[in-house]
């Protein structure tokens, strides 16, 4: 008998590949989000949200209904503040090594669809907070704004304030928690948009002298950009030395946690001002951004924990 020659053809797994298709997606969608500064700021939403809770001795679990509207709202609004951000910034966005892959730049995701998803998830977030208080929504969109419009739009490819600008918006996020439960806002809730509000200047000066060349390639006007890494450690020092008090007007949460607080400042304030003594300026950026992401988790946490004592379950 002849041989009958058979020519096999590649079996394609349609399942592998829509597999692969999912995890695309969600990466582009995470990218697209920002879902670390998303959950960054929800730790800090929260926060607020427990010290109302604690300060107004009120009841977690009577309220939980109203904790999980204003945890989505605010979800939902920086997420849609973030869509909005990579919206405008499609054209710098390819220049730089952390933004090149975002799905607006590959093209992944359409930017008339990200433009459409952006206003869509805002307004469903602050819909959201709406069914908490006036003043949370409010609050909330006053910080989308700022974002948005007056940091994205106007101020970051223009003035080097653009940092203090941003900071702005970056420090709602405490004042949206504490106004979902009370909308008088205590002294409390001012002190955490203070801390929140100073943070973030040496946190992103930071990252933008570890990113000076990109930056300046974007032509983002950042401090070290435009003023040099002398002039942008000045600046850190500066606002972290600002930090310093801000512990004592938290003696409510107990001298345990003005101490920790207060050690980390002073850590954090010793080592910028080992800047001006290193030889490695990129080595000690990177170590002020990666002090300033633990800072924050501590701080926080702290103020969770200190008041776990409290019976106001």
């Amino acid at each position: 008998m002849d041989k009958v020659e058979t020519t096999s053809s590649p079996i394609i797994d349609k399942s592998a590949e829509t597999k692969s298709k999912v995890t695309t997606f969600f990466a582009d969608f995470k990218s697209l989000i920002k879902v670390g500064i998303v959950n960054s700021n929800l730790i800090t939403t929260f926060a607020g949200f427990w010290l109302a809770i604690h300060f107004t001795n009120a009841s977690f679990i009577a309220n939980w209904d109203i904790f999980l509207l204003t945890m989505a709202g605010s979800a939902l609004v920086i997420a849609g503040g973030c869509m909005m951000n990579n919206w405008y910034d499609a054209d710098i966005d390819p220049i730089m090594s952390r933004t090149k892959n975002r799905p607006t730049v590959t093209g992944n995701i359409p930017l008339n669809r990200v433009l459409a998803m952006g206003v869509s998830v805002t307004a469903l977030g602050l819909v959201l907070l709406l069914l908490t208080t006036m003043k949370a929504a409010i609050i909330a969109f006053f910080g989308w704004f700022v974002y948005v419009v007056l940091y994205t739009m106007w101020s970051k490819r223009k003035y080097t304030l653009n940092t203090a600008i941003g900071s702005f918006s970056g420090a709602v996020p405490p004042l949206i928690g504490w106004a979902a439960v009370d909308p008088s806002l205590d002294t409390m809730a001012f002190v955490l948009f203070l801390i929140m509000f100073i943070w973030q200047t040496p946190h992103f000066l930071a990252l933008a002298m570890k990113k000076t060349k990109e930056y300046k390639a974007a032509g983002v006007p950042m401090l070290p950009v435009v003023h040099g890494f002398g002039m942008t450690k000045r600046q850190i020092v500066v606002y972290i030395a600002c930090l310093l008090p801000l512990p004592f007007l938290m003696a409510p949460l107990g001298t345990a946690f003005m101490i920790i607080a207060t050690l980390l400042n002073v850590g954090w304030l010793v080592l910028s001002i080992s800047g001006f003594f290193t030889k490695n300026d990129f080595k000690w950026a990177n170590m002020i951004f990666i002090y300033s992401l633990n800072y924050l988790t501590i701080l926080f946490l702290m103020m969770v924990v200190v008041t776990l004592e409290f019976p106001f379950i």
